[in-house]
């Protein structure tokens, strides 16, 4: 009964957190969008620094949103709390500091072990978000296909 009062009170802590990451984001997707409308170059670089380090706090708190959304859907399905590789329980205390982790701490640990060793999956996500920053450049004709 003890752990499906601490999973009840989780659950509680994830949909705050998820409630709170939402709202965030939906205050950062405005500030990245709206522009100051300077013509001095200092303003314009310093927008634009400071617009990419909102994109990228956006980046990382879009991601722990998805993560919370999954622990939530897990909960509620009935699979929280096991470990995705080894289909023990996490022990409490380890959903206590990482509501969200889908990983025991002992599975947590041969994955990045594998993952510093070049043996574990490519890490798609970050490779995705390598792609994405590097790949917003200006077109030319030439880069356009056209037809006859």
């Amino acid at each position: 009964m003890a752990r499906r009062d601490a999973i009840l009170r989780l659950h509680q802590r994830l949909v705050a957190q998820r409630d709170d990451l939402r709202k965030k984001l939906a205050g950062s997707t405005a500030d990245i969008e709206h522009g100051a409308g300077t013509s001095n170059l200092g303003d314009v670089a310093n927008d634009d620094a400071e617009r990419d380090v909102n994109t990228q706090l956006a980046s990382l708190e879009s991601r722990e949103l998805a993560k919370i959304e999954r622990a939530i859907r897990a909960i509620r399905e009935g699979r929280y709390g096991k470990c995705d590789s080894c289909a023990k329980s996490i022990p409490v205390e380890r959903l206590n500091a990482l509501p969200y982790t889908s990983h025991c701490v002992a599975c947590q640990r041969q994955q990045e072990f594998k993952r510093q060793a070049g043996e574990d999956e490519a890490d798609w996500e970050s490779a995705y978000d390598y792609q994405v920053r590097h790949t917003d450049q200006e077109l030319t004709l030439s880069d356009i296909p056209m037809d006859g």
